[in-house]
């Protein structure tokens, strides 16, 4: 059982004690549970302390006849639901047939009450029928700004303002977008779980594929896709080919060819929630190079608050939120091109690590723990009954 599947582990002996059934939060996700570990699995994984929450996923298509639902208990507490299709089913009926699965669980597990948890849209399309007790749309991403959006998103975006009772963004920018679109929104931002990547300060032993590479060593861990910025951190390892570039995450939605090949770029591929602070340990310097584009212009990185309980200075491009937060907090240093870039990192591994530099890290992330940012949104969740 890895640490961050266990936080609740207690609960499913709990659960055998209880006579009535307690209320359904149904999530709707277009990330799957097992990709990273990110916002959805950290606020789902404490939700479970108020509700027997089911985690839907988006349907997975394969060639074989028939159409199932399958669920995946966690140990957290959380099930996963994965809708299983055939591959020959026609376009018009995938909602269709989401929403016949999705019934007849429901039907078989009866609740006392129904809470709707929209992280996309677009699930819309097969639980518009429903009628929660209330209907919540995490607003995480500007998901339509994101390649390979697909083009009816603004419109169901649109219908899914008009149900939800709240809305919570995952940044200040997006909240500010939002704010005028509906009447009951509030900024939610990315938080970190500061026991955890706090462990990373105390000298962990490098993993394998991380004990050859010699320093410094810089870092990043999260998804490589359109936001990541290929071409500042080509210049920046080719002007200096001593400093070493950890890469850690899967490359989506971009061509794997694209990424410079420097023999001081290393791209280790995903790795769980529990070795990041191992690797994270090891680097000199933690690096957020995106992209300053449509994509990136509302994100709210939840690594920045992991970096900096891990104990690493940051350096990152001038993303909107990370600089309203973070810019004057003398802990992430801001670079808006591959000269600043360079500047802010060789300044970075010039002062180190220091106790001082993490009692400001800690003061920065003193209210940023995902325990109070659900607690928060139960609170207005609550207020909605």
């Amino acid at each position: 059982m890895n640490r961050a599947e266990a936080i609740h582990s207690d609960l499913s002996t709990a659960s055998q004690t209880r006579h009535d059934p307690r209320p359904v939060l149904l999530c709707l996700s277009h990330l799957r549970w097992g990709f990273v570990y990110q916002r959805p699995q950290h606020i789902m994984s404490r939700m479970v302390r108020d509700y027997d929450v089911l985690f839907f996923e988006e349907p997975v298509f394969a060639d074989f006849p028939g159409n199932w639902l399958e669920a995946l208990p966690q140990a957290s507490g959380v099930t996963v639901l994965v809708p299983h299709l055939s591959r020959d089913l026609p376009p018009e009926q995938v909602g269709r047939t989401q929403r016949e699965l999705l019934d007849r669980w429901l039907e078989q597990h009866p609740s006392s009450e129904l809470f709707l948890w929209y992280f996309t849209p677009m699930s819309l399309a097969f639980t518009d029928h429903l009628w929660p007790q209330a209907t919540i749309y995490d607003c995480m991403d500007e998901l339509s700004a994101f390649k390979g959006a697909p083009p009816e998103l603004i419109d169901m975006e649109q219908y899914l303002l008009e149900r939800a009772d709240v809305v919570f963004t995952g940044g200040h920018s997006l909240w500010k977008a939002k704010k005028q679109r509906h009447n009951n929104v509030h900024s939610m931002p990315s938080s970190v779980d500061i026991e955890h990547f706090a462990t990373a300060r105390h000298g962990l032993s490098d993993p394998p594929d991380q004990q050859d590479i010699p320093g410094p060593r810089l870092g990043f861990f999260g998804v490589i896709d359109e936001r990541f910025d290929v071409e500042l951190i080509r210049q920046v390892a080719s002007a200096q080919p001593q400093w070493q570039f950890v890469l850690i995450g899967p490359v989506v939605k971009i061509d794997p060819d694209s990424l410079p090949q420097l023999p001081n770029i290393h791209y280790l591929g995903c790795k769980s929630y529990d070795d990041l602070p191992a690797y994270l340990s090891g680097w000199n310097v933690a690096l957020m190079p995106f992209a300053i584009n449509e994509s990136t212009r509302f994100i709210s990185p939840t690594k920045t608050p992991e970096y900096l309980a891990g104990g690493c200075p940051v350096v990152s491009t001038p993303v909107t939120d990370v600089v309203s937060t973070y810019g004057e907090s003398g802990v992430v240093t801001i670079a808006a091109d591959a000269m600043q870039f360079y500047d802010a990192i060789e300044r970075a591994l010039g002062n180190g690590k220091s106790s001082e530099f993490y009692d400001r890290a800690d003061a920065v992330l003193a209210d940023k723990s995902w325990d109070k940012t659900c607690a928060a949104m139960q609170e207005q969740i609550q207020c909605l009954k």
